[in-house]
């Protein structure tokens, strides 16, 4: 992690997205820092938020609806999102590469990143339904 511009705020919030296993939103990070009895102003929050990202230290996810959640893991992975519950989980698999290598052809783009979202319904909520 560079120590440059790294604030007290910014420690602290990159703090709880590292430690967070849920991916969690700015609200969610706002609610934390409370919890641990830390006063952060909303402002502060979400500039922090977009330094830590923009210095790829944490990664925004954008994966339904306006609101971004946040991934402090830096190996390459996709995630899934339960349509039912919401909950999001990693999926370590990894893309064929073919398949990267037939994106770029097919478009004509060099790939940079890549970036997979995959949606279904967890064993939880699958569970649930089937006893009701």
């Amino acid at each position: 992690m560079t120590k440059r511009n790294l604030t007290a705020p910014r420690k602290l919030v990159y703090d709880i997205v590292m430690q967070a296993d849920d991916h969690p939103t700015a609200a969610d990070i706002i609610d934390r820092l409370k919890a641990q009895g830390q006063s952060v102003a909303y402002a502060t929050v979400y500039n922090s938020l977009r330094y830590l990202t923009d210095e790829g230290l944490i990664h925004e996810l954008k994966l339904e609806g306006k609101t971004s959640r946040y991934d402090g893991r830096g190996e390459d992975h996709a995630h899934i999102v339960c349509v039912s519950c919401g909950k999001v989980d990693e999926v370590m698999t990894p893309p064929p590469a073919e398949w990267l290598v037939k994106v770029a052809q097919e478009s004509g783009y060099a790939l940079t990143d890549e970036q997979f979202i995959f949606k279904g319904e967890c064993p939880a909520c699958r569970t649930s339904k089937q006893k009701n």
